[in-house]
């Protein structure tokens, strides 16, 4: 696929919040798209709507007004079920806490949006449930988790909880449990923001890697530089600067 083929595209995006019935705007007139193998950082100081921006483009906020297009699709036409149906097989999220189920294994942790999918389909009827068919679907579960835990390079730890884990095995984890549902985007919020540097730089590299092998497009909010420099030279990369709501380059 052509990097620049769209794959996500935002037209004249707004978001505004109201406190004590002051309007906060957090974002204003958005326009952008995203290509299927692209890398993107969106840049800039805090406060400038990075974030806000990143849940809208993966429909964990809607926006107050502007349009959303996600492969051709409109978000806002989508129902609340459709929409968390369509994350949890298209968006991989990864944040800068990693969230973790504390009393789950890596293992657990990674097949837990494969097991939320399956009780999706479940629900819409796309599958009679038996308890064979379930011992046998959970199998291939957890085949497809440690498949993507040995990726990482978290082989040997697939049985540990969270806990048990240094900051950068908890974050690969999280970039695990991202990829497991083979989403066609990969969302990272600050993803870098909570380890040392050196353990920064690997999961950055990780990340880098899993997109050029894996064809995902890959979109990082971030305050750091070093890693918006190195975006920035790759040939697929691209730096979207933010700041007070607007994109300024």
């Amino acid at each position: 696929m052509d990097n620049r083929t769209i794959l996500l595209e935002t037209r004249n995006l707004y978001k505004s919040y109201y406190q004590d019935k002051i309007e906060v705007r957090a974002l204003e007139g958005i326009s952008l798209h995203i290509g299927g193998e692209e890398v993107a950082a969106i840049f800039g100081p805090s406060g400038a709507g990075k974030s806000t921006l990143l849940h809208i483009l993966g429909g964990l906020d809607r926006p107050t007004r502007g349009e959303v297009i996600f492969q051709n699709r409109n978000l806002a036409s989508l129902s609340h079920e459709e929409l968390a149906r369509l994350r949890n097989s298209q968006v991989g999220f990864i944040f800068q806490f990693h969230h973790l189920l504390p009393e789950f294994t890596a293992l657990e942790n990674v097949m837990m949006p494969l097991m939320i999918a399956q009780s999706y389909f479940r629900r819409y009827g796309i599958y009679e449930s038996n308890s064979q068919g379930s011992k046998r679907r959970r199998k291939d579960m957890e085949q497809e988790a440690l498949k993507i835990l040995t990726e990482v390079g978290l082989k040997d730890r697939i049985n540990h909880r969270p806990a048990e884990l240094s900051a950068g095995e908890q974050q690969r984890v999280a970039v695990a449990r991202a990829l497991v549902i083979s989403p066609k985007l990969i969302l990272a919020d600050e993803p870098t923001g909570n380890l040392d540097r050196k353990t920064g730089e690997l999961v950055f590299e990780l990340l880098l890697r899993l997109n050029r092998e894996r064809r995902k497009a890959l979109v990082i909010v971030t305050h750091n530089e070093n890693l918006v420099e190195e975006i920035g030279k790759l040939p697929s990369g691209r730096v979207v600067y933010l700041s007070d709501g607007r994109i300024i380059s």
